[in-house]
């Protein structure tokens, strides 16, 4: 079972979660960028748009800028008239931050205070696992979560289960089987409906 990963371990996690958004990224149809997925009020594109402004904060943030001091540099559309090359050369750049020798015993500033930034990578892990599993959706395409990656990102959110709702960030749990795939129970305790990833028709 993938649980608490530190190092080079971490490092690849994160790399391959990079990966298959990226892979989906790719995938996107020309007439696909509007189309709508299982979070709310995000089209496609607002999706990847999301995630790709969050990979440009992480450079600044490892060289130790704080969020005051990056303000409002990657709001609004960072994917200009080539979401496919934005996201790439975001991710690289993300990658590449992380990797830097000692990059992960550095402290960040991050919206709700400072952290180590191995604590940062994994945050930003998991938000890769989850969020590929709705660009996919909102594609179409092959939306299953390795089950390592989803042990990984249980075990990160876990300790949080009471207070993810109240956060703000994630909607209301959806009661899963106890005895589900690690996907599903990720997916429900994150509050998204793995039988009807868009909600009750």
């Amino acid at each position: 079972m993938t649980t608490h990963l530190d190092g080079p371990e971490l490092l690849a996690l994160h790399g391959r979660a990079l990966d298959r958004f990226g892979r989906l990224v790719r995938a996107v149809p020309d007439d696909g960028w509007q189309a709508p997925t299982p979070c709310t009020d995000w089209t496609v594109r607002r999706l990847v748009g999301h995630l790709t402004s969050e990979q440009l904060w992480v450079p600044d943030l490892l060289a130790g800028a704080t969020v005051a001091e990056i303000g409002d540099r990657y709001d609004g559309d960072v994917l200009g008239d080539d979401p496919v090359a934005a996201w790439t050369a975001a991710a690289d750049a993300a990658r590449a931050a992380f990797a830097e020798p000692g990059a992960l015993h550095r402290t960040v500033d991050l919206s709700y205070g400072r952290r180590r930034a191995d604590g940062y990578a994994r945050e930003m892990t998991v938000d890769a696992i989850v969020h590929a599993w709705d660009l996919a959706q909102g594609i179409g395409a092959d939306a299953r979560i390795d089950p390592a990656a989803a042990d990984f990102a249980l075990h990160e959110l876990g300790p949080q289960s009471g207070a993810l709702a109240a956060s703000g960030l994630f909607a209301d749990a959806v009661p899963v089987p106890a005895d589900a795939p690690p996907g599903d129970r990720l997916l429900g305790l994150v509050g998204r409906d793995p039988a009807h990833p868009f909600g009750r028709r």
